[in-house]
């Protein structure tokens, strides 16, 4: 069985998604280290398109040392209005998009009707509908459902064998910080992901990559799912 494992990033992008169906069972890892800004502070904010380029959509989060607490202790300050200002930008930047109306309803319900506590609660609620939306029916697990008090590469190595992965799947900056070794000592076999951002149909032009992947659904709606294939089949 072929595992991998995220963080549950606020709209993630295009890659995240990738490597969920290049997988067989994938793990929210919420029980890891929130990190604010930086290549991995992503759990938090997101980027979309607009008619300029670019915006940051940031979630605001509690908590005097943030860097310091677990993603699925940290909770969102809901004293600014960070909910109403999300679906205005999406709105706005979005609503004459081919298939904005198709999936729009679940983002103005998500922004405007319900009000969320734990930015993992919002998070993995938007995941999930993401992955209903693009046909994607990898099975889904949660690492604070094991109580594993490992960490870093131990803590994958414990859960792959919870769940007897033959293979773990990671993300190309995993070369920064995975201990190879442990792996080959533990007879699990440690792939990095080959993903290729493809490029799709933008409202605005010129295309910009890294987006997330709400981008690529309001404008290609099914079609989605074969542009994240192209990104690249992995090599197992």
């Amino acid at each position: 069985m072929i595992f991998c494992a995220h963080q549950p990033n606020y709209l993630p992008y295009i890659g995240f998604f990738h490597k969920i169906i290049n997988c067989d069972m994938f793990a929210i890892w919420d029980t890891v280290q929130f990190v604010s800004g930086g290549r991995f502070g992503w759990i938090n904010r997101n980027k979309i398109r607009t008619y300029d380029g670019l915006i940051w959509l940031t979630v605001p989060v509690l908590g005097k040392n943030k860097n310091k607490q677990s993603i699925m202790s940290t909770c969102i300050d809901n004293g600014l209005p960070w909910q109403r200002k999300h679906w205005r930008s999406i709105y706005i930047n979005y609503n004459k998009a081919p298939y904005f109306d198709k999936y729009s309803g679940f983002f103005e319900e998500i922004y405007t009707k319900q009000k969320w506590e734990k930015l993992t609660d919002l998070n993995e609620a938007i995941i999930n509908y993401l992955l209903k939306a693009l046909g994607i029916k990898t099975e889904i697990i949660k690492c604070s459902n094991f109580m594993l008090n490992s960490h870093r590469t131990d803590l994958i190595i414990d859960v792959c064998k919870k769940i007897d992965a033959a293979v773990f799947l990671a993300g190309i900056h995993g070369r920064d910080y995975l201990d190879e070794q442990k792996f080959r000592q533990n007879d699990i076999k440690l792939v990095y992901q080959n993903f290729k951002h493809p490029h799709y149909r933008q409202f605005y032009k010129p295309f910009i990559e890294n987006m997330s992947v709400i981008d690529l659904l309001f404008n290609e709606g099914e079609n989605s799912i074969n542009i994240i294939k192209a990104g690249g089949k992995q090599q197992l």
